[in-house]
C-alpha cells in the first residue's frame, strides 16, 4: 500500500527578524502558550488556595475536588477560571513579546557588544517584571474568589467592579 505524499506549503511570506510582527507575534504566542495552559489546571489551583488559607479543609487534593465537585459542580472546580484565563494570557503576552523587545532593545542598541548571556538575563527581568505587573490585578481577584466563603464575587468583572469600587484602581 503506498503511502499518499503531502506536499507542505512554505509560508507566503517572512516575518522580519525584531519587527513589529515578529514581537506581536512573539507576544501572541505567549497568549496562547499561557493562558489555556493556566486555565486547564484551575481545579488544581482551586483546592491548593484553599488548602493554603485553611489547611484543615481538605485532607487531599481529590478530596477537595470530590467535596467541592459534590457542593458546585465542574463549575466550581473550575472556579476561577476567567481571571485566570485573561492575567495569564496578559503575562504570557507579556513576557514572550516584551523579552524579544528588550533582547533587542538591550543587545542591538543599547549594549551592541555585551556578552549575549548578560543581555538575555537582563531581557528576561524586565519583560518578566511587566508581564507579572499586567497578571498581578487578575491574580488579585482570582485568589479572592477562591478562598473567601461566600464567594469575593462570582466573575472577574464582578470582582475587578468590587476591588475598584472599594479599594480604588490601587486596590
Amino acid at each position: 500500500m503506498a503511502v499518499p505524499q503531502v506536499k507542505l506549503q512554505s509560508p507566503k511570506r517572512n516575518i522580519e527578524l525584531f519587527s513589529g510582527t515578529y514581537f506581536g507575534a512573539c507576544a501572541i504566542g505567549g497568549v496562547l502558550a499561557c493562558g489555556p495552559t493556566h486555565t486547564a489546571v484551575t481545579p488544581l489551583d482551586v483546592v491548593k488556595t484553599r488548602r493554603q488559607v485553611d489547611p484543615k479543609l481538605y485532607s487531599s487534593n481529590a478530596s477537595g475536588w470530590a467535596k467541592i465537585y459534590r457542593s458546585s459542580g465542574l463549575r466550581g472546580v473550575f472556579f476561577g477560571w476567567s481571571p485566570t484565563l485573561v492575567g495569564y494570557s496578559f503575562q504570557g503576552g507579556g513576557k514572550y513579546g516584551f523579552y524579544e523587545v528588550f533582547k533587542y532593545f538591550y543587545g542591538e542598541s543599547l549594549f551592541p557588544n555585551t556578552n549575549k548571556t548578560i543581555i538575555y538575563l537582563a531581557a528576561s527581568a524586565s519583560a518578566e517584571f511587566l508581564a507579572d505587573v499586567a497578571l498581578c490585578p487578575f491574580e488579585a481577584v482570582k485568589v479572592r474568589m477562591q478562598t473567601t466563603f461566600p464567594p469575593y464575587a462570582n466573575s472577574l468583572r464582578e470582582g475587578l467592579s468590587r476591588v475598584v469600587k472599594t479599594e480604588g484602581v490601587g486596590g
